[in-house]
C-alpha cells in the first residue's frame, strides 16, 4: 500500500494478541484447508502502517482451523492447470470489482490526495502515493498490471468485471469513492490489490479483512462474514499458486489480518478484501513482484480464490 514519502516510519512494536480459530471451508483442491487466525489491528495509515487492535467477527470465534500447508518455492516452470472451472458461462451474472491500489498520477497531485475524507471511524487522506521497490518500480504500476491480468482471467470465466480506475484519471479515486464504486455496482466480490512497503526482511503476502465497524457512515456488520470467506479462499489459492509464504511480520503466519481503519473496507456494503501481494522493500519479494511470470501467478491465485467464493 502507500506511504507518505520516500522514508518509511519505523515499525511499531508488535503487541501480544489473543488467538481466534477459524475454519476455511470449501477451498479448491490443493489449497489451504484452514488458517489459524489472529484478529490483528489497524494503524493510522490507510496503507502500510502496522495494524491496531480491531473488533473481531463474532462468527469467527465459533469456527475451528487446521494448520496451513508449507508453500512451495516459487519458480518459472511450476505452472499447473487451474482447478477452477473454465468456460464463458462459469461466472455468468456475477459482478467483480477490482480496485488497483493508488494511481500513477498521485505523485503529481499531493494536495488533492491529502484532502481528508470521512471513513466512518474518522477522517483520512483521500489517497496516498503508494510505495515502490528500491529500483523505482512503483506499487501503482504493479497493482494496475495485476488488475489487468485478473480482469482477463475473470472475464474468461464469464464474469462482469469493473476496475475502480484504469490510470485514466489524473489521481485517485479517493478511498471513499473506491468503496462507492463497488457498492453501486452491487458487486458480488471486490478485491483491492496492493503491495506493501515494510522493512527489509519482512516478506510474504497478507489478506486484509474488514472488522465489524458500526460508526458514522460505516456499517460493515453485514459483510464481515462473507468478506472473511472471500479472504480465506484467496489466501488459500494464492499460497498454492504463487508459492509465496504468508507474511512473516503481520498475521502471525496466517496470511490474514483484520483492520478497522481502512476506508475502502469500512465504507463497503459488499464483500471486500485487500491483498498485499508482497513487500516491495525486501529484495527477495521485490524480485517476485517485478517478475512478469510471477505477476501472472499472482493474478491467477487471486482469481481462483474469487471463483471459489462466487461458486460457493
Amino acid at each position: 500500500m502507500s506511504y507518505q514519502g520516500p522514508d518509511l516510519d519505523p515499525a511499531a512494536p508488535r503487541r501480544r494478541r489473543r488467538p481466534l480459530t477459524v475454519a476455511v471451508a470449501a477451498l479448491l483442491p490443493g489449497a489451504l484447508l484452514g488458517w489459524l487466525v489472529y484478529d490483528a489491528v489497524g494503524a493510522p495509515d490507510e496503507d502500510h502502517a502496522p495494524p491496531r487492535a480491531a473488533a473481531s467477527s463474532p462468527a469467527a470465534t465459533s469456527r475451528t482451523a487446521s494448520a496451513a500447508p508449507q508453500p512451495q518455492p516459487p519458480g518459472e516452470g511450476d505452472e499447473k492447470p487451474s482447478p477452477t472451472p473454465t468456460g464463458a458461462s462459469s461466472l455468468k451474472g456475477k459482478v467483480v470489482v477490482i480496485d488497483p491500489g493508488h494511481n500513477p498520477g498521485n505523485f503529481r497531485h499531493t494536495a488533492e490526495i491529502n484532502r481528508k475524507v470521512d471513513i466512518g471511524t474518522g477522517r483520512k487522506e483521500c489517497d496516498t502515493t503508494g510505495t515502490s521497490t528500491d529500483d523505482g518500480y512503483t506499487e501503482a504500476k504493479f497493482t494496475l498490471d495485476v488488475a489487468h491480468r485478473l480482469r482477463t482471467l475473470l472475464q474468461q470465466q464469464g464474469a462482469t468485471v469493473r476496475l475502480t480506475h484504469n490510470a485514466d484519471r489524473p489521481y485517485g479515486p479517493c478511498i471513499d469513492e473506491r468503496a462507492r464504486i463497488g457498492n453501486e455496482a452491487r458487486a458480488d466480490a471486490v478485491v483491492s490489490i496492493h503491495a506493501d512497503g515494510s522493512g527489509t526482511g519482512n516478506r510474504g503476502f497478507h489478506v486484509i479483512l474488514p472488522a465489524a465497524v458500526h460508526q458514522g457512515a460505516a456499517d460493515t456488520r453485514p459483510i464481515v462474514g462473507p468478506s472473511r470467506d472471500l479472504g480465506e479462499r484467496i489466501a488459500g489459492t494464492f499460497v498454492r499458486v504463487t508459492g509465496s509464504a504468508p507474511s512473516n511480520y503481520v498475521g502471525d503466519g496466517t496470511g490474514l489480518v483484520t483492520r478497522e481503519d481502512l476506508g475502502g473496507l469500512n465504507l463497503s456494503t459488499v464483500p471486500k478484501v485487500f491483498i498485499e501481494c508482497g513487500n516491495m522493500r525486501d529484495s527477495k519479494d521485490a524480485a517476485l513482484l517485478t517478475s512478469d511470470a510471477w505477476r501472472q501467478k499472482a493474478a491467477r491465485g487471486i482469481s481462483e480464490g474469487i471463483v471459489s467464493f462466487l461458486r460457493g
